[in-house]
């Protein structure tokens, strides 16, 4: 890893080390915070988490052949060099920043309320059309995920798309600091993580902490369709490039065409001059709005339109995410990794396209603050007006969902399960083959063990 020795790691995070000073000039061959992951030549950075604390496990990670480690503790009878800290956490934050200075490297920076992923999948998926592109990989973007998705980065990468994801106030502005991004790109602003940030004008004013660290010759991309995001009109000197699907002085698409579940057609508009139809592989609005970021950030770094549109019609989509998966029994919607209103409605729109009896499966979303209750109605009432033929939820805050869904529309068979283990017990027996099944509740409903029972059952 490139000026990464002992000595300027300390530097970095203000560390003292300990052990042979012979050392001092060594790089570290990789980052963990992993005890399993430790490999010959690694730095261990041990974190106190609340199931276990990495400090337990240097022992073992030293004898696995580790370069060295940090330590919260003073480590007075250690045969081995470390370097004493006084935050892991703060620490490994302040040597990905002084890592990713020492890599001449461009850095996309992705957030938004909605979006963040698929967005992150499809713009890398353009640019990997030119450059060797290092991306965030699974749930890797927050302010630990950040600098090991950043210690990742290799001198053969030729740009890095850097997820960003926030809860509350400062920490975008942490997470910033650290991508320090040459691209700033915001997908949109919605209904999430208001337990912290309130309202939508909290979390804009929290996902534009991003602009506080761009690069002073960077680009920003903002949807100009989210009618908080066309307000900005400037940053740091820099006009916004806009995307939407409606006509406006940026990229846009129309010609939407809507292809079931294989995918949604149109023609982008990158300028007056150039535009060319291409086919989404995966299906909803919503991801035409990721193909007109991805169009942007594709055009910023160089690619033609050819580039970009194979690298729109190539993506693939993750588990979780927007994942179709066929069997010969069910059609299966897996984009249970999270939820929120806006995405929960845009999921069921597309279920909606489904063939055979349309099934909503659908759980609690959290970190909703004090409208968690109404958010949730909005969400039901909205379902009572899709044509979906069964409505099944589970959780506490979706019985609120289902109330709401049985107003709406009384001819919608709605069941609803206090919890995710009673509703998997009934669900085979309200399934029947050739049903589409929506499967979708925030990440910690673990709603991905349904998708693994339905998709593992009939091969």
């Amino acid at each position: 890893m490139k000026n990464l020795t002992l000595k300027n790691i300390a530097a970095a995070c203000g560390g003292v080390f300990h052990g042979d000073a012979a050392l001092l000039g060594q790089c570290a061959e990789s980052i963990t915070t992993d005890s399993r992951q430790a490999e010959p030549g690694c730095l261990f950075v041990p974190i106190a988490g609340a199931r276990a604390d990495g400090h337990h496990y240097i022992g073992q990670v030293m004898e696995k052949g580790a370069l060295c480690t940090l330590s919260e503790k003073e480590l007075p009878d250690a045969d081995f060099p470390y370097i004493h800290v006084e935050s892991s956490l703060q620490s490994v934050k302040d040597i990905a920043e002084f890592y990713l200075r020492q890599l001449d490297i461009p850095v996309v920076g992705i957030s938004g309320s909605v979006g963040k992923t698929s967005t992150k999948e499809m713009i890398s998926s353009v640019l990997s059309q030119k450059y060797h592109v290092l991306k965030t990989q699974g749930n890797f973007n927050n302010e630990l995920g950040l600098p090991l998705t950043v210690f990742r980065i290799r001198e053969e990468d030729q740009i890095a798309v850097l997820e960003m994801g926030i809860s509350d106030f400062g920490e975008m502005s942490r997470l910033a600091k650290i991508a320090r991004p040459d691209t700033c790109v915001l997908t949109n602003i919605g209904w999430c993580h208001l337990e912290n940030l309130k309202t939508r004008d909290g979390i804009m004013k929290a996902k534009t902490e991003m602009f506080e660290f761009m690069q002073p010759d960077g680009h920003v991309v903002l949807n100009g369709d989210d009618d908080k995001l066309a307000q900005i009109q400037d940053v740091r000197g820099h006009a916004p490039v806009f995307f939407g699907v409606e006509k406006q002085d940026g990229v846009y698409a129309d010609e939407i065409e809507n292809c079931g579940l294989k995918g949604i057609s149109c023609r982008i508009h990158v300028d007056e001059k150039l535009s060319f139809p291409v086919k989404v592989p995966t299906p909803g609005i919503h991801m035409v709005y990721n193909a007109l970021a991805a169009a942007c950030v594709g055009r910023i770094y160089g690619l033609t339109a050819e580039e970009i549109k194979t690298g729109i019609e190539s993506m693939e989509t993750l588990s979780g995410r927007f994942h179709i998966i066929e069997s010969d029994d069910y059609t299966i919607i897996d984009d249970c990794y999270n939820a929120n209103p806006v995405s929960m409605m845009a999921s069921l729109e597309v279920l909606q396209q489904g063939l055979g009896r349309k099934v909503a499966v659908l759980g609690d979303m959290g970190e909703l603050g004090d409208d968690e209750a109404a958010l949730h109605e909005q969400v039901g009432t909205f379902a009572g007006q899709c044509d979906i033929q069964l409505l099944i939820c589970a959780g506490p805050l979706c019985e609120h969902l289902a109330k709401a869904a049985r107003e709406q529309n009384k001819e919608l068979k709605v069941l609803h399960f206090a919890d995710r283990k009673m509703l998997q017990d009934a669900l085979p027996g309200l399934i029947k083959k050739g049903d589409t099944l929506l499967i979708k509740a925030s990440h910690f409903m673990q709603f991905d063990k349904i998708v693994k029972q339905f998709s593992s059952s009939d091969g």
